[in-house]
């Protein structure tokens, strides 16, 4: 999976959003308001990355369990996919 052309993440108020730009505003009117954990799988899933390796790479970030990571990374992918941010 990879995150689709058309974002910028940026600091707006001490909170971090992914804000559309290009073609991909035309499609979306918003921001995707992103926490911590969203944020850093939202780089890291800037380029192309399996479930796996999201999980391997939340593992090594953060002090968590890998059923609790594994459920996190289903849970992002499967919003981006959803929404159609990601491919």
């Amino acid at each position: 999976m990879k995150i689709k052309k058309g974002f910028v993440v940026r600091t707006v108020g001490g909170e971090c959003v992914a804000v559309p730009v290009g073609e991909m505003s035309k499609n979306f009117h918003g921001m995707i308001n992103l926490n911590g954990t969203a944020e850093f799988l939202w780089n890291f899933y800037s380029e192309e990355h399996s479930l796996d390796e999201g999980v391997a790479a939340l593992l090594n970030e953060y002090d968590v369990d890998e059923s609790l990571a594994r459920a996190d990374v289903e849970r992002f992918m499967g919003i981006l996919l959803k929404n159609g941010f990601a491919e």
